[in-house]
């Protein structure tokens, strides 16, 4: 029955998880060590807009937004306007993306991402919580907690960068702070398989 549901939610273009995170209901807390290993959780943030982006540097649906510089734009300004903006590397033991925590902030002080935190979601709780299922994965959150964006980053499915293409992640920060609610808040997440 699930894939039957999960089937039709994605012919639909709406992302569906099996459990957790649900677009209109509250986001689900967690707790988890960012790449300095200090521990982040998600009510740290209460009273901001939370993103979340599920992050792989080795995904090319990733390099697509980070080799050009656009996804460290977004970070910036929107941080810079107070989001909290949380990258999310999920795998299983031994399938991490970064050799160590050293080569996680080489690779963030290269390319010069502005995020607020790089999180290690080691064994994939927080994945497991949310639906994460590909990187980019993209959630907002709202100043009272509750989620009200999941899915793809934009709706260009295609590999290379494409400055006409509507961001959706974009499109729900701009409407909640103007005080509207999200015209887009699901939609198929697209890149590559997170890594449980």
């Amino acid at each position: 029955m699930k894939r039957i549901i999960a089937l039709v939610a994605a012919l639909a273009g709406v992302a569906w998880t099996a459990r957790g995170a649900e677009v209109g209901q509250q986001a689900p807390g967690f707790s988890t060590k960012d790449c300095c290993n200090a521990e982040v959780k998600l009510s740290d943030y209460k009273g901001k807009i939370v993103v979340l982006e599920w992050f792989n540097p080795n995904c090319p649906y990733v390099k697509k937004f980070y080799d050009g510089g656009h996804m460290q734009k977004l970070q910036e300004t929107y941080t810079g306007k107070g989001v909290a903006w949380l990258q999310v590397v999920t795998f299983g033991e031994g399938k991490s993306p970064f050799a160590s925590m050293d080569a996680a902030m080489k690779y963030t002080s290269e390319k010069g991402v502005k995020a607020t935190k790089l999180l290690m979601d080691e064994g994939g709780a927080v994945g497991k919580a949310y639906g994460a299922k590909t990187t980019p994965h993209m959630f907002v959150i709202d100043k009272d907690g509750k989620l009200v964006y999941a899915g793809a980053i934009d709706d260009d499915r295609g590999p290379k960068y494409s400055a006409d293409a509507k961001n959706y992640v974009v499109a729900a920060i701009d409407e909640i702070m103007a005080g509207k609610p999200v015209s887009t808040p699901n939609t198929q997440s697209y890149g590559c398989g997170v890594k449980y």
